[in-house]
């Protein structure tokens, strides 16, 4: 990692373990692991995760989203994020104790082992069915055909250079999956959410996989960061710009209101500032602009709602 200062002058913290956390402070000793293992001290992940499933149930509804579905998928990305992370964590638990950043996980640190941490990964994916199950029949076969993109994507990063499309390809389904749970069927508007959610998790991936790119060459990790190196700028844009085009194609196709382009062009400010004024040498920077997307997510959200309601 990095030893360059963030752009307020303090170092950043080498390990994404932060002591003194809510985790530590209002967690049994014995839980704070887990915790760890399923990301829930770091929630950034389930929102991205969650995201595009919002953004289809909004969209597929008469008028106001189903809330009932939106608790439902909001559980189910706690889940199933959870999962995929303790998944994640088992599969590179060697390379996470070469890491600075990664080598205080519950795995690599010795707290939990690989067996707990297994039966826990279970039981999230447990949780998860229990959540899918209880949607419709097309809605529970496209959950189950996502299980093979679920299950790969942690050894991407050891054959090629973009493993940030694969997560790009799993962390959009819940677009089609919302849909499908509202109307029963597939349709242009959810398919263009989920590609143009693909090229936005291509941008912030990059943007979040610059943080560890020292780490990855010495260890032969591959990413989207060491592909394309001092190109990474002009690749946030084109890949911005095309998650955006392809919103806008969502948004036409299903007829929102023109109120919604205006919250289009607010997500798009948004997204054309990381990709303008992120400093990819500053892990600190890189983090922070990562972080900012949950606000993309928001704005698009409610461009949505108000683009549906009126």
């Amino acid at each position: 990692m990095s030893e360059a200062t963030g752009k307020d002058g303090l170092r950043p913290d080498p390990t994404d373990i932060h002591s003194g956390d809510w985790v530590e402070r209002f967690l049994p000793a014995a839980v704070q692991p887990y915790a760890r293992l399923a990301r829930l001290d770091r929630p950034i992940g389930t929102w991205l995760l969650l995201f595009p499933a919002w953004w289809a149930i909004a969209l597929a509804g008469p008028f106001w989203p189903n809330l009932r579905l939106m608790a439902l998928f909001a559980l189910g990305a706690v889940a199933m994020r959870g999962a995929g992370c303790t998944l994640n964590d088992i599969a590179d638990r060697d390379y996470d104790g070469r890491v600075a950043r990664t080598r205080m996980r519950p795995i690599p640190s010795g707290r939990v082992s690989v067996a707990q941490a297994a039966v826990f990964m279970l039981a999230q994916l447990a949780i998860g069915a229990a959540v899918l199950l209880s949607l419709n029949r097309l809605s529970i076969a496209l959950g189950i055909a996502v299980l093979g993109l679920i299950a790969t994507y942690p050894f991407m990063k050891r054959v090629t250079y973009w493993p940030q499309l694969f997560l790009g390809l799993n962390f959009n389904w819940g677009a089609l999956i919302g849909w499908a749970a509202v109307t029963g069927n597939l349709a242009w508007p959810p398919l263009l959410l989920y590609l143009g959610g693909i090229f936005w998790t291509l941008g912030y991936d990059t943007i979040y996989a610059h943080q560890d790119k020292e780490d990855d060459a010495r260890i032969g990790v591959k990413s989207s960061a060491l592909a394309l190196g001092d190109k990474t700028r002009p690749f946030l844009f084109a890949v911005y710009a095309a998650a955006v085009a392809l919103w806008a194609a969502a948004g036409w196709v299903a007829n929102l209101d023109q109120i919604f382009w205006l919250g289009l062009i607010g997500a798009a400010a948004q997204l054309f500032w990381q990709a303008e004024d992120v400093d990819t040498t500053d892990p600190a920077d890189c983090l922070a602009k990562f972080r900012a997307n949950r606000n993309v997510a928001w704005v698009l959200l409610g461009a949505i709602l108000a683009g549906r309601l009126l």
